[in-house]
C-alpha cells in the first residue's frame, strides 16, 4: 500500500489549508512527521473505565496494542468511548446505551483519520456494540477480548460471578446464610480484573468475536491477570496494520458462514440467552438475515460451563480454550472462511487439542445434545420468547400453572414476599414492564425471585416468565424475551392473576388458556402506558428501538444503504 493509498493521507498528505491545519495541530501534540506521516493511522478504541471492574486493566492493555502497533510500522492514537460494566454500575440497564455505544463507535471511526482500529472490550454489551460499530464503519479492526477474571473462592469452595451470587442470595433469603459468611463472599467472589468468568453474556460475546474471525486465534479464552493477554493483545495491535494494508474489512469477514458459525458455537458452549438478541442485531449490521429461530437446533453442547455445568473460563483456558472446542466441532463449521488473522478458521484451529475431557466434552459424551436453547411461540409470545433448557429444571420444561403476575419490577419487589401472595411452587411467575420500552432498556430481571416462604421450604426453581432478559450467568426455568413486549401492547399485557399458563418446550409452546373473545375484550380495556422520557437519549431510544425478535437496534442503524465519507479536505 502506498502512503497516499491511506484513508489517513486525505487528512494529513494533501497541499490545502485543512492538511496544513491538521499537520499543525498533530504538532501542537508533540508528534514529529516522521512519527505518523505515511504510517497506518489505528485507532486504539478503549472502553476502559473505573467504574468498570470488567475493564480496569484495560488501560495497560492499551500501551501493549501500541506496542504492537508500533513495531508493525503503525502509528496508534488511544481513543476513549463509553464504558458499560455489564449490570454492575449502570442503571436502569447498560443494554439502554449498547446501541449509543456502538454508534459512537461508529461515528468517531468515520469521522478521525484512521485507517484501522483495535477494539478493546469484553463486558456484555461492549463486545456487540463495538462490533456493530465496527460493522457499520467498516474499517480494518481486530477485537481485543477483557479476557475473565480468575476463579472466586470461599471457605474452600470455589465461586463463580453471577451464578454463585444468586444461588447464595437465595440462601440468604431463606435464612441458610448470616452476615459474616455474607460478607466473605463479598471479598471472594471477584478477585481479579477481567469479566465474569463463567459462560455468561460476557464470555459468550467474546468467543462469538473469535468466531467471527475478528479476533486473533485464542484470544477470547485467556484470563485477564495471565500473562499471555498482553502479549495477545500486541500481536493485535501488530496484525491490525497488516489488515489495513491488506484492506482486510469487516465487510470480508462477516459473511452468512460466520454468524451460523458464531451460532453453533453458542449453543455448543451452552451460551449465554443475550447472545440471541445481540446476533440478531449484530449480523442485520453486516446484511445478514438472523432470527431467535437458528439458535433452535441441535449441537452438542460441549462445554461443562456454569451456570449451566460445573467448571469457570480459568478452567476452559487450560482445557485447551475456544480452538480446542471449535476443532472438536470440526464439520458443524465452515472451515474454509477468512479470519482477521490473515488465515482461514480451519488454519486457526489447526493443532488444537483438548486437556481435560470433562471440561470440554467429546461429541460422544456432551452436557446435552440439543443446543440448550428453545424458541417458543404461542398466544402469548406471536414473535416468540427463548428459554435455555439446558439451565432449567427438566421437570418444569412441560408445565401448566396458574399465572401470578406483576407490574414492573418495583411492583416485583414489593410483594414477591409477602405473605398474602397467593403463590405456590405450581405458580407461574409473571414480569410485565421490563421490555426494550418498558424496562426501559430490557433490563436483567427476568430471573424472578422466587417467593421466600417458599425458599423456606427448599423450592429453588419455577417457571418464570418475563418480556426482560437474564444474566448470561443466571440459570432457572426462566421464559425470556417475549415479543412483541407489554409495553406496546403484547399479550403480556393481557394476563391476569389465575390465568392458566402452559410451557411445552417439546412443542416449542408458550399458550394462555384464555378465550380469544375474552382476550380482545381485555385488550379494548388496556391503556398505553405514559411514554417514560420526554427528552435526551431515553426519547431517542423510545422512538427507534426495534423489538426483542429483532435485536433491539435503533430502526435507523438497522437500515442498509452508504454512509458517505466525510471531506477531510
Amino acid at each position: 500500500m502506498r502512503p497516499e493509498d491511506l484513508r489517513s493521507h486525505r487528512w494529513y498528505g494533501t497541499d490545502g489549508l485543512r492538511s496544513f491545519s491538521h499537520r499543525t495541530r498533530t504538532r501542537q501534540l508533540g508528534i514529529g512527521a516522521q512519527e505518523h506521516l505515511g504510517k497506518p493511522v489505528i485507532a486504539v478504541v478503549n472502553t476502559w473505565s473505573e467504574l468498570n471492574p470488567c475493564h480496569s486493566h484495560l488501560r495497560e492493555r492499551a500501551e501493549a496494542v501500541k506496542r504492537g502497533v508500533w513495531q508493525a510500522g503503525g502509528y496508534p492514537v488511544e481513543l476513549p468511548v463509553g464504558s458499560m460494566g455489564g449490570e454492575t454500575f449502570q442503571k436502569p440497564t447498560a443494554m439502554l446505551y449498547r446501541n449509543l455505544l456502538a454508534m459512537e463507535t461508529e461515528e468517531l471511526l468515520r469521522s478521525y483519520p484512521v485507517d484501522g482500529a483495535v477494539l478493546l472490550g469484553g463486558c456484555d454489551k461492549t463486545t456487540p456494540a463495538l462490533l456493530m460499530g465496527a460493522a457499520s464503519a467498516d474499517l480494518p479492526a481486530i477485537f481485543v477480548p477483557a479476557g475473565p477474571m480468575l476463579r472466586g473462592h470461599w471457605r474452600g469452595e470455589v465461586l463463580g460471578s453471577g451464578s454463585d451470587m444468586w444461588r447464595y442470595w437465595d440462601d440468604r433469603r431463606a435464612g441458610l446464610v448470616d452476615d459474616r459468611q455474607w460478607g466473605e463472599l463479598e471479598e471472594g467472589l471477584a478477585r481479579s480484573p477481567g469479566h465474569c468468568m463463567t459462560m455468561g453474556t460476557a464470555s459468550t460475546m467474546t468467543s462469538v468475536a473469535e468466531v467471527l474471525g475478528l479476533t486473533l486465534p485464542g484470544a477470547a479464552s485467556i484470563p485477564a491477570a495471565d500473562s499471555a493477554h498482553p502479549r495477545m493483545a500486541a500481536a493485535s495491535g501488530i496484525r491490525v496494520v497488516d489488515m489495513v494494508r491488506e484492506d482486510l474489512r469487516p465487510a470480508k469477514l462477516l459473511d452468512e458462514r460466520a454468524y451460523a458459525d458464531a451460532v453453533t458455537a453458542v449453543l455448543a458452549l451452552g451460551g449465554s440467552t443475550n447472545a440471541v438478541i445481540h446476533l440478531v442485531a449484530m449480523a442485520n449490521r453486516s446484511g445478514i438475515t438472523l432470527s431467535a429461530a437458528d439458535f433452535d437446533r441441535a449441537v452438542p453442547v460441549l462445554a461443562d460451563l456454569r451456570p449451566s455445568g460445573r467448571f469457570l473460563m480459568e478452567d476452559f483456558y487450560y482445557a485447551g480454550g475456544l480452538r480446542a472446542l471449535l476443532a472438536r466441532l470440526g464439520g458443524l463449521l465452515h472451515l474454509e472462511r477468512p479470519t482477521a488473522a490473515g488465515i482461514s478458521l480451519g488454519e486457526a484451529l489447526a493443532g488444537a487439542e483438548v486437556f481435560d475431557e470433562e471440561v470440554i466434552r467429546p461429541l460422544d459424551r456432551p452436557l446435552a445434545t440439543g443446543g440448550g436453547l428453545a424458541v417458543l411461540r404461542g398466544n402469548l409470545a406471536p414473535d416468540g420468547a427463548v428459554l435455555k433448557t439446558i439451565a432449567a429444571s427438566p421437570e418444569l420444561l412441560r408445565h401448566t400453572g396458574p399465572a401470578v403476575v406483576f407490574d414492573g419490577y418495583s411492583d416485583l419487589q414489593r410483594r414477591i414476599d409477602e405473605d398474602t401472595l397467593p403463590v405456590t411452587e405450581d405458580s407461574v411467575l409473571v414480569l410485565r414492564g421490563a421490555g426494550p420500552l418498558g424496562g426501559p432498556g430490557m433490563p436483567e430481571h427476568g430471573m424472578l425471585p422466587i417467593p421466600q416462604r417458599l425458599l423456606r421450604k427448599g423450592i429453588r426453581d419455577m417457571v418464570r416468565i418475563s418480556d426482560a432478559r437474564m444474566s448470561g450467568t443466571s440459570y432457572g426455568t426462566c421464559v425470556l424475551h417475549v415479543a412483541p413486549e407489554s409495553h406496546v401492547g403484547g399479550p403480556l399485557a393481557l394476563v391476569r392473576d389465575g390465568d392458566l399458563i402452559t410451557v411445552d418446550t417439546d412443542r416449542r409452546l408458550l399458550h394462555l388458556h384464555v378465550a380469544d373473545a375474552e382476550l380482545a375484550a381485555r385488550r379494548c380495556e388496556w391503556t398505553p402506558p405514559a411514554p417514560r422520557y420526554t427528552r435526551g437519549y431515553g426519547s431517542l431510544f423510545a422512538g427507534h428501538v426495534l423489538q426483542a425478535d429483532r435485536g433491539c437496534d435503533f430502526d435507523f442503524l438497522a437500515e442498509h444503504g452508504p454512509t458517505p465519507e466525510p471531506d477531510a479536505s
